[in-house]
């Protein structure tokens, strides 16, 4: 198991690093379009899951639908067409999350849909502190690469 921050300081050349995917053996049919939801603040997290995701030894894959924008007056619009558009939502949960009201709104918006959710603790800290009140009634994991494969290749 590979922590964010792990993950982000592996070296590019995919021989120089020492791991080996092969003992998961997951099968992927299809590339799933995945919101992932998160507070501005774990930018640095998001970008590492969706780096992690375009590695060929990854053990899962999607598209990442995010909203990259700031809020506007049609943002609610906009993010809640894209939410609709996807096969599932990832919210990453940090101590940030608690403030972050577009991230909360995103997971809100996403259960009124009727798209999968499920949170990831960025880090296992976290748990302790906070997990928010949208995600009650949903799977909330620790950051694990099979855990998050599983969610994806289960949709």
């Amino acid at each position: 198991m590979y922590s964010p921050s792990q993950i982000l300081k592996w070296p590019r050349k995919a021989e120089s690093r020492n791991i080996n995917f092969s003992t998961e053996r997951i099968i992927m049919a299809t590339n799933n379009r995945i919101f992932i939801s998160f507070a501005i603040e774990d930018e640095f997290y998001r970008n590492g899951l969706v780096n992690q995701a375009r590695d060929e030894r990854s053990p899962f894959e999607f598209t990442d639908m995010s909203v990259k924008e700031p809020w506007s007056d049609s943002w609610k619009t906009r993010c809640r067409s894209k939410i609709r558009g996807c096969d599932g939502v990832i919210a990453l949960i940090s101590t940030n999350t608690e403030n972050a009201s577009g991230a909360r709104w995103e997971i809100k918006c996403a259960d009124e849909e009727k798209i999968p959710i499920i949170g990831v603790h960025i880090f296992k800290e976290s748990y302790k502190r906070y997990t928010p009140p949208e995600l009650a009634g949903y799977s909330v994991i620790d950051w694990s690469w099979p855990s998050i494969a599983s969610f994806i290749n289960g949709l």
